[in-house]
């Protein structure tokens, strides 16, 4: 049985596969809470464990933490979520995915021509952004942005 609320910061970054200063980060986040106990030292409840794996597994599908705790944020008195917490959370970054998808899509497809960065510096490019009309069009790759938005 998990200890209600002992668990050391150590003890918490071996169990997840984190290394203690990514704890403190996601406490400066506002992702995981911890209190003190009696010689200042943080303490956790076991169910930061959850919290953290919740992260861990959002990240890994390219979510950024700032998108994790709005997504925390809106959960009824900021608490660890549930199975159906999950299940929304996903569901609700699942169109974020969707154009993450779209734009590696795109990219994978361009790797080998101009992607209208405007540096002018591929032999297509005159071809692709004849005086340089992608710099009109804004910052940046916007080729390839316009490309992943039109598959959409």
């Amino acid at each position: 049985m998990l200890e209600e609320a002992n668990w050391t910061v150590g003890k918490v970054a071996k169990r997840c596969g984190v290394k203690v200063s990514t704890l403190h980060y996601y406490e400066e986040l506002g992702l995981i809470r911890s209190w003190r106990n009696a010689g200042n030292q943080r303490r956790y409840k076991a169910e930061v464990l959850r919290r953290i794996s919740v992260i861990k597994a959002a990240q890994k599908m390219g979510i950024s933490l700032d998108s994790i705790k709005r997504a925390f944020s809106a959960l009824p008195d900021n608490r660890t979520p549930t199975k159906n917490d999950w299940q929304q959370l996903a569901s609700g970054w699942q169109q974020e995915l969707d154009e993450r998808i779209r734009y590696l899509e795109v990219l994978r497809d361009s790797l080998d021509s101009c992607i209208g960065c405007g540096c002018l510096s591929l032999t297509s490019c005159p071809i692709y952004n004849p005086d340089d009309i992608a710099g009109s069009q804004g910052g940046g790759a916007v080729i390839l942005t316009r490309n992943a938005q039109s598959k959409s």
